[in-house]
């Protein structure tokens, strides 16, 4: 039986010297907002007498606050959930690069930053979500959508639900065909998104695969978790949206379906505190808590199985090709993309 592979960028602090040790206090900043984090960070100060103050907010919120606080900022470590969020905070020097053997052992190059001019990484990703393609069953065809480059195709002229493509998401994906297909191809595909619109943007992602149900459009794009909750919500009406439509994970028979990640950074701190992250699990946790799927290869635990809602979004198998680019130079292509984002008159 295959074990499901997990990793938790788990929070821990070198103390010593310092008023965080005599407060045995850990301030932390989260865009996430899951429940299964609850429980860790509860079980993390069992295990240390560490308390943790987390600051809860959005991605913008949170770089927001840094900035204003500048360096009287309490911040120690910083969780966002998004490449392009996470490549903003790294230019604004928000983040103190840090050198960590288990991390850069356990997470792949293409899932952290660049390392910094003294080889310190400023930010870590630990868990991935795929930007995938959801389908009317009814009046599409899987290989009319079975790649990015599709959405663009003049046979699915009117067919195409969307957010806003300044959202970081799709800022995300479209750095990464930037990365794939070179500017002046990516550009004439985004030209191409606009000209398919069955409506201007709007929503949020769930919105997207809603419109699709509705019949508003046949396809959209959205991050697979969206669809996850709809699969597996308590509520019938949301399971038959989500039993409406299809999914595909696009371009696996090229560079493989887009991911964007969530990831963790140490604050900056200009007193000379030094703050690491360090690798734990979640075993006790079933993996349906949290729709992210967890990166690394340094934890092969005993969770059955995947994620059910990934085996059914997959035909079964749990797996599917993804990208392999490094995804700080994705982060890094916003502001490129917004330029072509204005150009196009994707809003």
């Amino acid at each position: 039986m295959k074990k499901y592979l997990t990793l938790l960028a788990t929070i821990a602090a070198l103390c010593a010297g310092t008023a965080h040790a005599q407060d045995k206090a850990l301030n932390l900043y989260s865009a996430r907002h899951y429940s299964t984090d609850e429980a860790l960070y509860n079980d993390f100060t069992k295990a240390t007498g560490i308390k943790i103050n987390r600051v809860d907010a959005d991605d913008a919120g949170i770089i927001a606050r840094l900035k204003a606080e500048g360096s009287a900022s309490p911040a120690d470590v910083i969780l966002l959930v998004d490449a392009a969020r996470l490549a903003r905070g790294e230019q604004d020097g928000l983040f103190l690069p840090i050198k960590s053997k288990p991390l850069e052992d356990a997470i792949p190059a293409s899932l952290r930053a660049q390392p910094a001019a003294d080889g310190g990484i400023p930010w870590f990703g630990f868990s991935t979500r795929a930007r995938v393609v959801v389908y009317d069953k009814i009046k599409v065809k899987p290989t009319e959508v079975d790649s990015y480059e599709k959405l663009a195709d003049p046979q699915n002229k009117g067919k195409l639900c969307i957010r806003s493509g300044s959202h970081p998401y799709n800022l995300s994906l479209f750095g990464a065909v930037l990365e794939h297909m070179g500017p002046q191809k990516t550009e004439a595909w985004l030209k191409g998104l606009v000209d398919n619109m069955a409506r201007p943007p709007k929503g949020g992602d769930t919105d997207q695969i809603k419109g699709v149900a509705a019949g508003e459009c046949q396809i959209a794009v959205t991050n697979s978790y969206y669809l996850a909750r709809l699969m597996r919500s308590s509520k019938p009406e949301d399971r038959a949206v989500a039993e409406k439509v299809g999914v595909v994970f696009p371009n696996q028979s090229s560079w493989g379906t887009h991911v964007n990640i969530a990831g963790a950074a140490v604050a900056f701190s200009p007193d000379g505190k030094y703050l690491f992250l360090t690798v734990g699990d979640r075993q006790r946790f079933t993996p349906a808590q949290d729709p992210n799927q967890p990166v690394g290869k340094i934890l092969r635990l005993t969770l059955d199985g995947k994620p059910p809602a990934l085996k059914a979004m997959t035909g079964g198998s749990g797996q599917f090709k993804s990208e392999t680019i490094p995804v700080g130079a994705v982060g890094a292509n916003q502001v490129k993309v917004q330029q072509m984002l204005d150009r196009v008159g994707f809003k």
